[in-house]
């Protein structure tokens, strides 16, 4: 849908503004080009981050029964955590994953930290549909947790993001409150939120 949206506003030539809709071209709200996306796909649902205004005001428009769950996080500040003792950063090779500790909530990631001999944390950088965001996403072994390595990972991550050219970002239901601590604790703070509504119809 964002891809849909997109190519509308792109037919048009021209910027969005939160406030006018449209801007450059003559009558044309944002509303009208919104209303044409949801009379052409269809959908049930719109879901947007309250940090893009003109889409939160579409959400607003367009959709009842709002919920929010998710707490979206952007990079504030820039941390020199020490490495917890023994800790590396590297790159997960596909031999770890033949031994690796069991995910529950998140993918084996592209970067894992290794402490006597194990892999103990595992992290990674989505950067396919948010750009020019990378997303972190990170799992520490359950006999690892509460050491810091959490923390630490996600500095790591957001150095990784911004040396390939891309700004670290990051996202959490809000009674994750474990991860929301680690997050914090890395320099990412809350920017926020994704907000899901009915089309009304």
């Amino acid at each position: 849908m964002p891809e849909l949206w997109q190519h509308l506003v792109d037919q048009f030539a021209c910027d969005t503004d939160p406030v006018h809709g449209i801007a450059g071209h003559g009558s044309i709200e944002a509303s009208d080009v919104f209303r044409k996306l949801i009379d052409a796909s269809g959908p049930r649902w719109i879901e947007v981050q309250t940090n893009d205004a003109l889409l939160s005001n579409m959400l607003h428009e367009f959709a009842v029964d709002h919920a929010s769950h998710t707490i979206l996080f952007a990079d504030g500040a820039t941390t020199t955590l020490a490495a917890p003792a023994g800790a590396v950063v590297r790159r997960v090779t596909e031999a770890d994953r033949f031994r690796m500790f069991g995910h529950t909530a998140e993918p084996v990631g592209e970067w894992g930290i290794e402490s006597e001999g194990e892999i103990v944390a595992t992290g990674g950088l989505l950067f396919h549909y948010n750009p020019p965001y990378g997303d972190i996403f990170m799992e520490v072994a359950p006999a690892h947790r509460r050491k810091g390595i959490g923390r630490y990972l996600v500095q790591e991550l957001k150095r990784i993001a911004y040396e390939v050219g891309h700004t670290p970002a990051a996202r959490c239901r809000e009674d994750n409150v474990a991860s929301r601590r680690t997050l914090e604790r890395a320099g990412m703070f809350p920017c926020g939120r994704i907000v899901r509504g009915r089309v009304a119809r």
